[in-house]
């Protein structure tokens, strides 16, 4: 512990670390996702555990999981990581709302689930508290004042800190704002969104309008699930885990991710002539907008996390970030599965049209 202590003091003199949000709160440019530890990705926890140290001992302070990874099993290797350093020198995020069993009310953004489930997350993890407890997709069922009004009582019990939504739409965060403010509730300080050189949507309404409200922005997939890694294209074998979990993002018959192949070897050629590895070009393109304060990495392995690190201390030529633009388009998303979330109306043909009679 004492060992660890004084690699904490030195890595913390060498960091760079940035405000979440209005918070308040510094974090580390990178935040180490947890998704793939256990069984979605790395089972191995002792090896897990590893990847959390070295990313500690990198200067890394931030930590998100989520109840879902690996159905709880995320938050319980990264509890007994913690367990082992000095817990107030981490920012410690997770997230509620997908399914954890098959009873209807084990999901969801009600109160009875959250209240429930913000107890079931503390007990996983380890902990008296979550630094930053995030709703992880939005629930059309749940009137948001309901959902603000259990996520404020956490916090004025102490179980939380803070809280956030994850891949929201703009309209939904005004919303949720406009109710925080009417109602005396406490409020959404960071919105979680998926964001990378591939999937810019959220440049033209998220992004903005989290600035407008000074919420810090924690992007997810910066890597673009693989994608920007250098994990796929030509002659590659392109398949992973996740592309068995979301076929529609990797299935190389549709057209969207037969351009996402091209677009990969445009950047490749451009990171190249930066004298840049692709993973760092795409991080620093996110961690390059004004609204990000940090970029979500999630590795499964050591290798991958090494991979990562130096992201932070590369910045973009204005040229570079010029034909990025050129290649992908502002607000553009390449393929509109990745956007995280569609709303329901979308997929749902009696909500579009007036009924018969």
């Amino acid at each position: 512990m004492r060992r660890r202590l004084a690699r904490e003091r030195r890595r913390v003199a060498s960091m760079k670390y940035r405000t979440l949000g209005r918070t308040g709160i510094k974090v580390s440019p990178l935040c180490l996702g947890a998704m793939m530890f256990g069984e979605w990705g790395n089972p191995d926890h002792d090896d897990s555990i590893r990847i959390i140290h070295r990313a500690l001992d990198a200067g890394i302070n931030f930590v998100d999981t989520a109840d879902v990874y690996s159905a709880g099993e995320s938050e319980v290797i990264v509890g007994k990581a913690l367990a082992a350093v000095d817990r107030s020198r981490i920012v410690l995020a997770t997230k509620v709302h997908a399914p954890m069993s098959d009873d209807p009310n084990a999901q969801g953004n009600s109160r009875r689930w959250i209240i429930a489930e913000c107890e079931h997350s503390l007990r996983r993890l380890g902990t008296e508290y979550i630094d930053l407890y995030q709703v992880h997709r939005p629930d059309e069922a749940v009137d948001i004042d309901e959902t603000l009004g259990a996520l404020s009582d956490l916090v004025h019990a102490g179980k939380i800190r803070s809280f956030g939504s994850s891949t929201f739409p703009a309209e939904q965060i005004v919303e949720a704002q406009w109710v925080a403010e009417r109602r005396g509730r406490e409020r959404f300080v960071t919105e979680q969104p998926p964001y990378s050189i591939l999937v810019r949507g959220i440049e033209g309404n998220v992004l903005p309008t989290a600035q407008t409200y000074g919420m810090g922005v924690i992007p997810w997939s910066p890597l673009a699930g693989g994608w920007l890694s250098g994990r796929f294209g030509a002659g590659k074998d392109n398949t992973s885990r996740r592309a068995t979990r979301v076929p529609g993002r990797y299935d190389l018959d549709v057209p969207a991710n037969q351009r996402k192949l091209e677009i990969v070897t445009e950047l490749a050629s451009v990171a190249s002539g930066a004298g840049l590895t692709m993973i760092d070009l795409a991080l620093a393109f996110v961690l390059e907008h004004p609204a990000v304060s940090a970029a979500i990495i999630g590795p499964r392995t050591m290798e991958q996390l090494e991979s990562q690190l130096g992201a932070p201390d590369v910045r973009l030529d204005p040229a570079v970030l010029d034909r990025i633009d050129e290649i992908v388009a502002p607000g553009t998303n390449v393929n509109p599965e990745d956007a995280g979330w569609k709303h329901p109306a979308l997929d749902r043909p009696w909500r579009r049209r007036r009924p018969r009679r």
